[in-house]
This record gives structure tokens, C-alpha cells and sequence, in this order.
């Protein structure tokens, strides 16, 4: 049996239909089994359960033999913040884990995960990364790079409506950007393959692009005209810096745009690739699959 948590997301959810095709036994965990009903028609066990509630983690572990762990509190607000999705639920999935003795565990974090990250969704990241390390469970740790149908939608969805798209900053800064399809994939792979257990793994697309790329590839693909929209580099520091008290999540994506805007955000698969070869989605790829029917 193999648990998936974050199936409300894309990845986790491609995650739980290719193994349900494959005839593998598949646990989801969710807060609103309603909202499942794909899944559960699919062959899926739906079980009602929350990170936040470690009685809910203990039963959902119960007989399983590998657990997926894609939740994220990153764009949440109330009581399901990051810190209590992404540090506290985590280890508190963990636990439940050992106690359980499910065989291997795969974590999917976050590149750039560190200790004294400036925004606090990578330090829970890496967090979690050293308890599950330290956990002594079968495990690997995939750190994918920003996810490209995330993006696009924040980006460039208003494109399609003919509004302008919306840009974090300068938006000339490099960004590699992976396809949720791709991240399932190398999920597999972490199930699977033996050479990945123990491991740690950056993930990322076949390129570096900025926002601004990111929309006029939007634009050419469902031939809308594009115009751009820039949120201030300034705006967002001081946004990050004040908003905290009063929305979080606000304050948290503030900080997250102005480390994309900034940062060093590239990324060379080659290495990766050489240990786990697959053809990895293009950016104008994903972009026609969503938008060119429109």
C-alpha cells in the first residue's frame, strides 16, 4: 500500500493515477475525502486524516509500505500554515512513519533548501530534509525546481483572458522550471529504482527562463498579445517585511519573488539525467498541452 499526501496538488495527483494504472494498492490522505472522488473511482483508498493531526498520520500509516509526501502549506492561511503543514506535520508524519515501519519514504522538498533560507517554507524544507535523514527510514528526497504549470498559471494565465501578465520584479532573472509530469516521474523513480534510496535529488527542466520569457511563450502559443504587469522589486521587500502580522502567506510569496527575481535560480539536469536518463518537458510543451485547445 502506498500513501500519497498532497494529491489536491497536480503531481501528487499524476503520482496517484499512474500507479493505480499500474495496478499498485494507493492510499490518499486528504482533509476533504470529497473532493477525491476522481481517485477513489480510480481504485484508491480515500482516507480522512490531516498533517496537522498525528492520531489521523498514525492510522493512515498503518500497513503502509511507502509513503509520498507532496503537501504543502506554502499558499495556505489560518491554522494550515506552512510552519504547521511543512515543519510540524511533516515530523509529525515522520514519527508515524517509524512507528509504523513503512519501508521507504519519498520527500518531495525544495531546491535551495537550507537552514538560513530568507523565506521560511525552504528552511522547514531542509528541516525536515536532516529529521528524515536522521529518521533511520528507507528514504529518498527530491528537491525540484520551480514547477513550471505553477508558474505559468501565476505568470501568464491572464494572458489568456487578455489581461497582462503579472511579473514578480524585473522578471529577466533565470529561472529553471520543471513539468509536474516530470517531477511524477522521477516520484516513480523513487519508488522503484534502488540506486535512488538514501538519496537526495535536485530536479530540474531543460531550461533557464525568465518570467518574462515564461509569458511571451503564453502568448505565442495561444496567440494572445502580451502585455506585462511588473509588481516593483522595492514593493516586494517591503511587502515581505510588513505583511507578516496581517496575511503570511502574502508576506511569504513576497519574500519567495524577490529570491526568484535576485537569486541565482539556474539549474543543469545533465547530472541527473546521466544517473536517471529520461526526455524532460519543455516549458512551450506544457504550454500547448494547457493552452493551445483554448
Amino acid at each position: 500500500m502506498i500513501l500519497i499526501l498532497g494529491t489536491s496538488g497536480h503531481m501528487a495527483g499524476i503520482v496517484a493515477r499512474r500507479l493505480l494504472a499500474e495496478g499498485k494498492p494507493v492510499r490518499v490522505l486528504s482533509r476533504a475525502p470529497e473532493k477525491q472522488s476522481e481517485l477513489k473511482s480510480l481504485g484508491a483508498e480515500v482516507v480522512v486524516g490531516d498533517l496537522r493531526d498525528p492520531d489521523s498520520l498514525a492510522r493512515a500509516c498503518k500497513g503502509a509500505t511507502a509513503i509520498v509526501n507532496a503537501a504543502t502549506g506554502f499558499a495556505s492561511q489560518g491554522a494550515n500554515t506552512a510552519r504547521a503543514v511543512d515543519l510540524e506535520g511533516n515530523l509529525a508524519l515522520i514519527e508515524a512513519a517509524r512507528a509504523a515501519g513503512v519501508g521507504h519514504v519519498v520527500q518531495i522538498s525544495i531546491v535551495g533548501a537550507r537552514a538560513d533560507h530568507p523565506v521560511d517554507l525552504w528552511r522547514y524544507k531542509y528541516q525536515t530534509e536532516q529529521r528524515l535523514k536522521a529518521s533511520g527510514l528507507s528514504h529518498t528526497i527530491l528537491r525540484p525546481t520551480a514547477f513550471m504549470e505553477l508558474w505559468m498559471t501565476i505568470i501568464a494565465e491572464p494572458i489568456t483572458q487578455d489581461k497582462p501578465a503579472m511579473i514578480f520584479g524585473r522578471g529577466v532573472n533565470p529561472i529553471n522550471f520543471i513539468s509536474v509530469e516530470d517531477v511524477a516521474s522521477f516520484v516513480m523513480i523513487a519508488l522503484e529504482d534502488p540506486a535512488a534510496r538514501g538519496q537526495t535529488i535536485t530536479i530540474g527542466g531543460p531550461e533557464n527562463l525568465s518570467m518574462t520569457q515564461v509569458a511571451e511563450t503564453v502568448g505565442r502559443v495561444t496567440g494572445r498579445p502580451v502585455t506585462m504587469r511588473h509588481i516593483p522589486l522595492p514593493m516586494m521587500r517591503l511587502m515581505g517585511a510588513l505583511a507578516g502580522p496581517f496575511n503570511e502567506m502574502f508576506a511569504r510569496q513576497s519574500r519567495a519573488g524577490v529570491v526568484m527575481d535576485t537569486a541565482d535560480m539556474t539549474f543543469d539536469p545533465s547530472e541527473t539525467l546521466t544517473r536517471f536518463p529520461m526526455t524532460l518537458t519543455r516549458l512551450e510543451q506544457a504550454a500547448r498541452r494547457r493552452y493551445a485547445s483554448d
